[in-house]
């Protein structure tokens, strides 16, 4: 109860600063939750895709190899990047440029999904240690302005010093904890973005394996 009372007293030194840096917290812990939702359910691979995967490609020619494959890929959710991908390889007449095409169309619309709402995110690493020294700015001026005035008041003074230093501490912090998750994001971004990529690469040289075969 102690620590709950110390944080409410912190947090009111703190002034007028904390009510908009409470605003971007929230702000980024609704990014961070939504995108680690979004990313779980829809980017990431399972170790029976991962699995299928390598066995299907190891054994293209095997028949149950694919079935497992396909099996593993119709447990995923149908908004998954790999679903997504994987239903262009339906139409076996297509032709390949046009498979292709559609690839890339659809890893710029997943790329976008994925990464929804991290803008606002990078800009809260921004904005929160900002708005942290406006706060620090405002709570010296006044100890100064209580100084200037020749009317030496401690609790004034050191009230307006608390106002600055927790004014930034939790900009800081804010900043921090947004920076990490939005540089993690954008990690995984790529590194599913590249998986997609070897996956996509990988059907459509068995299916240009196939086509050839069936040709000659």
């Amino acid at each position: 109860m102690s620590e709950l009372t110390n944080l409410a007293e912190t947090l009111r030194l703190g002034g007028w600063a904390v009510y908009p840096l409470t605003v971007l917290a929230v702000a980024a812990l609704a990014i961070v939750l939504d995108r680690a939702y979004v990313f779980w359910r829809c980017a990431r691979v399972p170790v029976e895709l991962a699995d299928a995967i390598g066995q299907a490609w190891n054994d293209a020619g095997e028949v149950a190899a694919q079935e497992r494959f396909a099996a593993a890929l119709e447990r995923l959710p149908s908004r998954h990047a790999f679903h997504r991908v994987a239903r262009l390889f339906d139409e076996r007449g297509a032709p390949l440029w046009r498979i292709e095409t559609r690839i890339d169309a659809v890893a710029v619309q997943i790329q976008r999904d994925i990464g929804r709402g991290l803008w606002l995110l990078e800009t809260i690493v921004t904005a929160a240690p900002l708005v942290g020294l406006l706060g620090t700015i405002v709570g010296m001026m006044q100890s100064f302005k209580l100084i200037g005035t020749g009317l030496l008041n401690p609790a004034g003074i050191t009230g307006g010093v608390a106002q600055a230093l927790i004014a930034t501490a939790i900009g800081i912090v804010i900043a921090l904890v947004a920076l990490f998750a939005f540089n993690f994001f954008s990690r995984r971004i790529d590194a599913l973005m590249d998986e997609l990529e070897s996956f996509a690469n990988g059907r459509l040289a068995d299916l240009r394996i196939a086509r050839d075969g069936s040709a000659s």
